[in-house]
């Protein structure tokens, strides 16, 4: 996996006056993200962060050497990493972190070049990977596409090789690009 970071939340807010921050977690469990250790910002900044309760969404936490609301907005927006080597082994079988998908090859089952995928996003009708032409090794540029990431669309991963089968929709449309959830795991077909 190289030096590849996984985000797995942000700081969106704060709470009280002793210094908590609210944190939008993109973790399968909300508390996840401090159960590795020292997190980093966009920065390299540590921090040490530990859960310490729930409200609305989010997860308040207490972050190392942050003892007041002043010192906790100047957090606001800082995005939480940690290495990809941290997480834990998936052991379902065809689930896999977000992170792991981008940067992959898209192809056809003929071996057509598609682009690679470019992020996975979730809008509340199941998980879309979006495919981008890769120039550099296509020749190909436009607009992103979005296919269902299902058993149907995209019936092949192959994480060492580096790439997706993709059996794209006819209707598939043009999307733009979006940040999302890359410290997310993704259920295919489910």
């Amino acid at each position: 996996m190289g030096d590849k970071r996984v985000c797995l939340g942000e700081v969106v807010g704060v709470h009280g006056v002793k210094g908590l921050v609210r944190v939008r977690p993109f973790t399968e469990q909300p508390e996840a993200f401090s159960a590795y250790g020292a997190l980093q910002d966009d920065k390299g900044r540590r921090l040490s962060l530990e859960a310490v309760g729930r409200a609305k969404g989010v997860v308040l936490a207490r972050v190392e050497g942050v003892m007041d609301r002043d010192q906790a907005e100047a957090l606001r927006g800082t995005r939480l990493y940690v290495q990809r080597e941290a997480l834990p082994v998936i052991e379902e079988a065809e689930t896999y972190y977000h992170a792991d998908l981008i940067g992959l090859s898209a192809e056809t089952a003929e071996g057509q070049a598609l682009g690679r995928v470019t992020a996975v996003h979730d809008f509340g009708a199941g998980e879309l990977l979006e495919i981008a032409p890769d120039p550099q090794t296509d020749g190909k540029r436009g607009e992103s596409r979005l296919v269902p990431f299902t058993r149907e669309a995209v019936p092949e991963i192959d994480l060492e090789a580096g790439r997706v089968v993709v059996r794209p929709p006819q209707t598939a449309g043009a999307a733009g690009s979006a940040e999302e959830g890359e410290g997310a795991e993704a259920d295919h077909g489910r």
